[in-house]
Order: structure tokens, then C-alpha cells, then sequence
């Protein structure tokens, strides 16, 4: 019996050199975890010496990898603005992530001319009008990478504008009767 316990001791050793081996052997190999399962790892584009307003470094990714972005604003019922995000290839990742870049998700910031109000992790948001002047004003969209960074392609961030404009309200009706007018 001595002699099959020992044959099997060296089996199992055998089995478990030639898994690390080929493990080690698929590592060098590119054959790592992530590859063919849609996730990447970090760091993903390259990181350029451009940035934004803040002093965010852009990422660079290729067109056919990069997220996308449109923005509609419509006023609503509370003297505020609804924004509404669309997103293409592009996903929000929850608050308190790890800080590290990972292909096609981060959060998006809202933008009141050229301005940050609002870090957002959800494609919905509630502008108070309180925030918006009388006016026209620019709304901008702008995605980020969890690190910090902003996604770009070809230098330029990925992003999107929306122009809306405050006027006043409508007048309260005079206390006394409308002046007649004559023809």
C-alpha cells in the first residue's frame, strides 16, 4: 500500500506543476484573465498631457471603443429642468468604486456654462431652476473614467451640449381692467 500512496503523492504533484506551468505559460502567452470576456483591464486608451477645465488628463480610446453621450433638457413642473442622458457603449459605475480606469464606464459631469454642478451615476437628473438665471445657458455632459479622467477621442472629450433658455415669468394680471386700445 505504501507504494500506491506514494505513486499518487507524485500524480498530484505532477497535476499541480503542469497547472501552474500552464497557467504561467497562458499569462506570458496574453491568454490572462479578462481576455475574451469583455472586461479589460486597467489602464485602458492613453492617458495624454491635454485637460480639461479642472485639470482632468484626457484618455484617449479609438472611435469604435469609445462611450457616447446626447443630452435633452426639458423644463419641468417646479420651475426646474429635467436632463435626460442617453448613452452608447457606456456604463455608470456605482459611487465609491476603486479609482481606476475600466473600458466604457465611469460617471458623467454636468456642466452649467462651463461650470461642474452635478457628478452623475444615473442617465436622469433634476436641475433646480434656482441654479439657472435668466438667460440662455449652456448644459454640457462630459463622461469620466473612474480614475478622474475624461474619455476623449482624438483629442477632443466626449461630451455633449444642450442650450436652454430662462425667461421671465409670465406677468400676473393688472388689478384693474385692461386699457382699451383704439383702431
Amino acid at each position: 500500500m505504501s507504494w500506491t500512496r506514494g505513486f499518487l503523492a507524485a500524480l498530484a504533484v505532477c497535476v499541480l506543476f503542469g497547472a501552474l506551468l500552464a497557467g504561467i505559460t497562458a499569462c506570458d502567452a496574453g491568454g490572462g484573465a479578462g481576455e475574451g470576456d469583455g472586461a479589460e483591464p486597467s489602464p485602458v486608451g492613453k492617458v495624454l498631457d491635454d485637460t480639461d477645465e479642472e485639470g482632468r488628463n484626457y484618455r484617449e480610446v479609438d472611435k469604435k471603443r469609445a462611450p457616447e453621450v446626447g443630452i435633452e433638457v426639458l423644463p419641468d413642473a417646479r420651475n426646474g429642468w429635467n436632463v435626460r442622458l442617453t448613452l452608447g457603449d457606456f456604463r455608470f459605475s456605482p459611487a465609491g468604486v476603486k479609482k481606476s480606469a475600466v473600458q466604457a464606464r465611469g460617471y458623467a459631469l454636468l456642466r452649467l456654462d462651463g461650470r461642474p454642478v452635478a457628478e452623475l451615476r444615473d442617465p436622469t437628473h433634476r436641475l433646480s431652476g434656482s441654479l439657472v438665471a435668466r438667460g440662455t445657458h449652456k448644459i454640457t455632459v462630459r463622461l469620466h473614467a473612474d480614475d478622474d479622467t475624461v474619455w476623449a477621442v482624438d483629442g477632443e472629450p466626449v461630451e455633449s451640449t444642450a442650450d436652454i433658455t430662462v425667461s421671465d415669468p409670465v406677468p400676473s394680471a393688472p388689478t384693474t381692467g385692461p386699457t382699451p386700445t383704439r383702431r
